[in-house]
């Protein structure tokens, strides 16, 4: 299976601007290419997607739902199709691709299948005053359309979940979709046209391009006149940049960006319970989950042992995933040079691997533990989107609820403890949009998910997925 682009229901890889290589992350080897969509292209695909609106936009309920689910049906059939693409593009576990990332995408478009049924829609009677020239009552209902085209950037950490986190609810809303993921991570996401496209949505229901982001393909598509929402998934600064082009259409955007997320450990919590989570919340997916865990309180009593006892199971970690590029791998290295350089103590880690096999070509870098940071120190504020947790002391609940929120980012947080009046005091006063006491990145798709501050505009998940891929519309009808 090579990258293609899907456009108004053709698989497309000539013109364009040509191709640009697909790495693997593993060994650094060139797999394959990827083409690189234009103007033309994107113009094509989001005509094809207007075109789609009037047959798709009207379609009912059980039609959509029973669409919504012939594609998690699709994606379940060539499970281990997408398990061998999304490993082979991001380099992640075999495992964690099995376990949470496939199985999500299957679940995606089945959650959004069965949240269309039994949808609230809210009545209101309302007395009519003498002056609107009447008398009596009228009935004020409310009834939901589509938003029209949508434009879906994905990103590369966790290319079909976040794609298909944004696709389900868009397609199932009833609206038409021009998609774009990672550059990095083409491969799941051309996987997902090809299910589509069996799956029989009326032609231009849903399109792909691939490419780059500023001054390519991603550009070309969240700055066209002819989108009507953008949903995007990414770093803060690219969603900032998509903004400006949004503000000139006045497009409605729902955005979920950088984190640079807290975790609260105070001394009655589950030592081990605790430890565990943090290497997971750390360290899953070598830190490239906008959720994981960078900056770690803990209470003073407990400090050492839980410092000791992290740095040795960072130590221990194996077969862990590279960093998704070279780029990125440097990015992060740069960050362990400038924390040893801002004063920090390395624990663990702090470098990068030698396996005395081809994985030296890769992208790979070492799990890392620091302490000693001042809590304004760069390491400590800027998001660096790897394996790399900064570990400091605190006394008072008041100065760890500070410390948590002292951050220009407010995503996600984890609280361990075993004070259940404590949970319940300290999770709402963390200024993020999810919080996780004694559990991390345990999620129910039914639930709001974003961020505040840098970290996102709007929410997901649910029904405020459906809320914002279609416009409210009041009926008021005089009786």
């Amino acid at each position: 299976m090579k990258p293609a682009h899907y456009v108004g229901g053709e698989f497309v890889r000539e013109g364009g601007v040509g191709s640009f290589p697909l790495v693997d992350p593993v060994d650094g080897s060139v797999r394959g290419d990827v083409p690189e969509a234009d103007r033309a292209i994107v113009d094509a695909a989001v005509g094809a997607a207007r075109g789609a609106l009037g047959v798709w936009g009207s379609s009912s309920v059980e039609e959509r739902a029973a669409a919504m689910r012939r594609i998690a049906d699709g994606i379940e059939a060539r499970f281990e199709e997408f398990v061998d693409a999304e490993v082979a593009d991001t380099g992640k576990p075999r495992e964690l691709a099995a376990t949470v990332d496939i199985p999500r995408a299957v679940g995606n478009f089945r959650a959004y299948a069965d949240l269309l049924y039994g949808r609230p829609e809210r009545s209101y009677s309302t007395a009519v005053p003498g002056w609107s020239g009447g008398s009596g009552q009228a009935l004020n209902y409310t009834t939901r359309r589509p938003l029209g085209v949508v434009a879906i950037i994905s990103p590369w950490n966790l290319p079909l979940l976040l794609l298909t986190w944004k696709v389900a609810p868009a397609l199932a809303a009833g609206n038409t979709v021009v998609a774009k993921p990672s550059e990095e991570t083409p491969s799941t996401a051309t996987l997902l046209a090809e299910v589509i496209h069996e799956a029989g949505l009326p032609v231009g229901a849903f399109n792909l391009i691939h490419g780059h982001g500023a001054g390519a393909a991603g550009e070309f598509l969240t700055a066209h006149e002819g989108v009507d929402a953008i949903a995007f998934t990414g770093e803060s600064a690219t969603g900032s940049a998509i903004m400006r082009k949004a503000a000139e259409h006045i497009t409605p955007v729902s955005f979920e960006l950088g984190g640079k997320n807290p975790a609260i450990v105070f001394a009655d919590a589950d030592f081990e319970d605790a430890v565990a989570g943090t290497v997971r919340s750390a360290f899953t997916h070598s830190g490239q989950i906008c959720l994981c865990t960078e900056r770690v309180y803990v209470e003073r009593s407990i400090f050492d042992a839980f410092v000791a006892e992290l740095g040795v199971r960072a130590r221990a970690l194996t077969g862990y995933g590279p960093m998704i590029s070279a780029a990125h791998r440097d990015k992060v290295v740069s960050y362990y040079r400038l924390a040893v350089d801002e004063g920090a103590t390395v624990v663990a880690g702090g470098g990068v691997p030698s396996f005395g096999d081809e994985r030296d070509g890769g992208f790979h870098v070492e799990p890392t533990v620091l302490t000693g940071l001042a809590q304004n120190a760069r390491t400590v504020q800027e998001e660096v989107f790897g394996p790399i947790c900064h570990v400091m002391p605190f006394d008072t609940e008041d100065e760890a609820i500070a410390l948590a929120n002292d951050s220009r980012y407010g995503l996600a947080a984890t609280v361990w403890t075993t004070d259940l009046s404590r949970a319940h005091r300290v999770a709402p006063r963390v200024e993020a949009g999810i919080v996780w006491v004694n559990c991390w990145n345990l999620r129910d798709l039914r639930t709001p998910f974003g961020g505040i501050k840098a970290s996102g505009i709007g929410r997901e998940g649910g029904e405020y997925s459906l809320d914002f891929f279609s416009e409210p519309v009041n009926i008021c009808i005089k009786i």
